[in-house]
């Protein structure tokens, strides 16, 4: 047994300090004894002891001036005084100036290391608080330090900070908030949301957070009107203990200048699309008629230069109109008259137009449509989309392909699906797909020309009404599109 506990024996008589040995070396403490008060005080300086046995009568200095002197210099050690028969009243005199607690002589030894028990666990309990205490000294400054590291961090930061507690109260902020709500006077922390911002889809979206239905990872961004600003919100949950919402933390940005760079970036687009659209419709009326004989017979070597001038005439006239299509649906225009829409009929419609084509290109084209409701749509807008993903997976099927449309009803929405067995696309692209002028890079698909836009389109088109869409691939194997739209509710 090993406790460690130290305890320091000091009694002028042998039979006692080597008795008092015995004992408490059984029981696992370590012991040292001293014959007299300053041989005692001399090695206190020296060492650190965890209980005192103290005898009242010595020679050379007391047991009372010994304890003095140990308070004094060691006020955490329990100090047991020694005491016979007739000195008991001082022994509760010792106590009264801090001595832990005393024993008689001769000693019960029961009650001896029970009270030298006590002690020790008393000394002990005390180190476990100081060490706590120090701890907790030590927890409060690192907190202190690091409180005031987040609030100059906040403090210095460009974007507007807004912290919540479960209430909807503004419990922080920085200046960097009070500058993009243009708000002069002070803020006393808690205030209420709607005080300095009057936003009921800001102020909802921080309820559906701090309710827990926001789903995996809980970051909601939105875009919101303050004044003449555009301000762009990004929210999420403020965790408190064991993981519980205790609030919310938004971020706030000024997106007023990139908006209107974007409204003009639009703009420029529309009117230069526009310019150049006309002449190039003229040119290629003119090389029409010249192609037609109509302006007299042509050698071969000049019908072929035209026929190639008309070919890339059509390709600008591709890319024109897909951009002139990504500005409209840029601008939330993309869907102008939406009516109760029979789907299957327009994919018969489109797969009789691109038939030829797909025959051309010896590739087998089919459809079917099952259990189908009427949607809510732009037909014009729907027709372009499935000509556009058709199209597109017959340019990418070898010949002897096959493309494929399905189109059945799933409740509430409409499921339509074009396959193809084409070239596929690889797992690293398909996140890019649907990004702007973005076109797959493999050798097998150079030959397809394109404008990179087509499948953002359809992106658009589809989310103007209200649906999805999502492809899977596997290369060599072919490419599927799904698209889900909203049917119209039954009466």
């Amino acid at each position: 047994m090993d406790n460690g506990t130290r305890i320091l024996v000091v009694d002028d008589e042998k039979v006692v300090r080597d008795g008092c040995r015995r004992v408490l070396t059984g029981k696992g403490y370590d012991v040292t004894c001293s014959e007299n008060g300053q041989e005692a005080l001399d090695l206190l300086e020296k060492t650190e002891m965890d209980v005192i046995l103290l005898d009242l009568k010595m020679p050379i200095m007391s047991g009372e001036e010994v304890l003095e002197r140990t308070r004094a210099c060691c006020p955490d050690i329990p100090v047991i005084i020694i005491t016979g028969h007739g000195t008991v009243d001082t022994a509760v005199e010792c106590m009264k100036r801090g001595a832990y607690d005393f024993i008689t002589k001769p000693f019960q030894i029961e009650q001896f290391l029970l009270t030298v028990g006590r002690a020790a666990e008393k000394r002990r309990l005390g180190r476990e608080a100081q060490r706590l205490h120090e701890e907790n000294i030590r927890n409060l400054y690192d907190l202190d330090l690091e409180k005031s590291r987040l609030k100059t961090i906040i403090n210095c930061m460009a974007n507007g900070v807004l912290v919540t507690n479960r209430n909807l109260e503004v419990v922080l902020h920085n200046p960097a908030l009070m500058r993009l709500l243009e708000i002069a006077a002070p803020l006393e922390n808690p205030v209420p949301l709607s005080k300095i911002l009057d936003a009921d889809a800001f102020a909802e979206t921080l309820r559906t957070i701090q309710s827990g239905d926001s789903g995996e990872g809980g970051v909601f961004s939105q875009e919101l009107n303050v004044g003449k600003k555009a301000v762009r919100a990004i929210s999420a949950p403020a965790l408190g203990r064991q993981g519980r919402i205790a609030g919310t933390v938004t971020v706030l940005e000024d997106i007023t200048a990139f908006k209107q760079l974007d409204q003009m970036k639009s703009d420029f687009v529309n009117m230069v699309a526009h310019e150049l659209r006309s002449p190039l419709v003229s040119i290629r009326q003119q090389n029409s008629v010249l192609l037609e004989g109509l302006a007299g017979p042509l050698q071969k070597k000049q019908e072929q230069f035209i026929s190639r001038g008309m070919q890339k005439i059509d390709a600008l006239l591709e890319l024109i109109n897909d951009l002139l299509d990504m500005a409209k649906i840029e601008a939330g225009k993309a869907v102008q008259h939406q009516v109760p829409t029979d789907v299957c009929e327009i994919i018969s419609e489109m797969v009789a137009f691109i038939e030829p084509r797909a025959r051309e290109q010896q590739v087998s084209l089919n459809y079917s449509c099952n259990n189908l409701k009427p949607i809510q749509a732009d037909p014009k807008r729907i027709g372009e989309l499935f000509n556009n993903l058709i199209t597109n997976a017959i340019n990418y099927s070898p010949n002897g392909g096959k493309v494929s449309i399905t189109a059945e009803g799933r409740g509430e929405y409409m499921e339509i699906k074009v396959s193809d067995t084409g070239v596929g696309i690889p797992e690293s692209e398909l996140p890019k797909i649907f990004d702007k002028f973005y076109r797959v890079k493999s050798p097998k698909t150079r030959q397809v020309m394109g404008t990179g836009l087509g499948l953002s389109i359809a992106q658009g088109v589809v989310e103007a009404h209200r649906g999805t869409i999502d492809v899977e691939s596997e290369v060599d194997k072919g490419t599927t599109f799904r698209i889900l739209l909203p049917v119209v509710p039954e009466a």
